[in-house]
């Protein structure tokens, strides 16, 4: 899966990252590297949470659907 991110340059120096499609997913890091590793945990963790949040009704099917 690719998900597209903004990294902006952080005012204190470093840098900040949002993911637009993932609401309230942020993170941060010194560098360019760390806030690429940080980013990929932060997505993993952000639909990690939404995947198991909701309870399922017994008569509701769950699918999977590439795009």
């Amino acid at each position: 899966m690719k998900i597209k991110a903004i990294i902006h340059p952080a005012e204190e120096g470093g840098y900040w990252a949002e993911v637009p499609a993932l609401p309230g997913c942020i993170t941060e890091g010194d560098t360019m590297e760390e806030v690429m590793t940080n980013l990929k945990d932060a997505i993993e963790g952000w639909l990690d949470v939404a995947n198991n949040r909701d309870a399922v009704e017994s008569n509701a099917q769950i699918v999977e659907i590439a795009v």
